[in-house]
C-alpha cells in the first residue's frame, strides 16, 4: 500500500509540474452499496455466501486541472467500511468414530466478517461539455478480514485493486457523480486445517461497490 500511494504522489506532481496545472480540494459524502460473492472451499466441501452493506462514506481529495477538458485527481476516504452490515455466524457440529468405536460430537461455533481501509483512488475526469463528465480510475484498498473460528485458524489481510467506471454533473463547485467499482478477485487460505483435513480452507471471492457521490469543491 505504501507503494501505490508513492506512486499516486509521484504521477500527481507531475501532472502539477504542467503550465497549465490548476490545484484543487474537495470533500465528498457517498451512499455507497458495497456487495460481496464467495466460495468456502473446505477439503472437498464448497459453501457459497453472499454478503453486502450500505453505508454512508466521506471522503477527501485533491484535484489537478490538467487542460480544459481533464483533470486528474486523489480520493482518500479516512474510515473503515464493513463488507457486510453484520457478522456472519455459523455453527458447525462435526461426528467423528474413536479408536473403541463409539462416535463423538464436536460443536464449533464460527464468525466472521471482512472490512475496507485505506481506501485511495487515482481517477481522471474528462468533461464533455460545461457541466458532465466521465470518470475512469484505479482503486487500491486493504481488505480486513475479522474471524472468530473454531478451528483456531485466521485468513488474514489482502491489498486489492479495483477499476473504476462514472458519470456525473459540476455546477458551481458541487458535483454529483455515479460510479461504479469492480475489484480484482479474492483469494484467500486459512493459516491451519481443520482436523482430518490435509488442505487448509481456501475462500475465493467477488466484490464490487456502487457509489452515489456529492462532492463540495474549495
Amino acid at each position: 500500500m505504501k507503494k501505490i500511494i508513492t506512486l499516486t504522489f509521484a504521477l500527481m506532481i507531475a501532472f502539477a509540474t504542467q503550465s497549465y496545472a490548476e490545484m484543487r480540494f474537495g470533500i465528498s459524502a457517498a451512499i455507497t452499496e458495497i456487495d460481496a460473492s464467495g466460495t468456502e472451499t473446505e477439503g472437498g466441501e464448497k459453501t457459497n455466501g453472499s454478503a453486502d452493506n450500505s453505508v454512508l462514506i466521506p471522503s477527501v481529495f485533491a484535484e489537478y486541472v490538467y487542460s480544459d477538458q481533464l483533470s486528474i485527481g486523489l480520493d482518500f476516504i479516512p474510515m473503515t467500511a464493513d463488507v457486510s452490515n453484520k457478522a456472519k455466524n455459523r455453527n458447525d457440529v462435526e461426528t467423528s468414530v474413536t479408536s473403541n468405536t463409539k462416535s463423538t460430537t464436536t460443536a464449533r461455533e464460527q464468525k466472521a466478517n471482512a472490512s475496507l481501509k485505506n481506501h485511495l483512488t487515482l481517477y481522471g475526469n474528462y468533461k464533455l461539455g460545461d457541466a458532465f463528465y466521465l470518470k475512469a480510475g484505479i482503486a487500491a484498498v486493504t481488505l480486513e478480514t475479522d474471524e472468530s473460528l473454531g478451528t483456531g485458524s485466521k485468513y488474514g489481510n489482502e491489498d486489492i485493486f479495483g477499476g473504476v467506471i462514472g458519470f456525473g454533473m459540476e455546477q458551481d463547485g458541487f458535483r454529483v457523480e455515479l460510479a461504479y467499482t469492480d475489484y480484482e478477485d479474492i483469494s484467500l487460505t486459512s493459516s491451519v486445517a481443520r482436523a482430518g483435513v490435509t488442505t487448509n480452507n481456501k475462500i475465493d471471492a467477488e466484490l464490487d461497490t456502487f457509489a452515489l457521490k456529492l462532492s463540495y469543491l474549495f
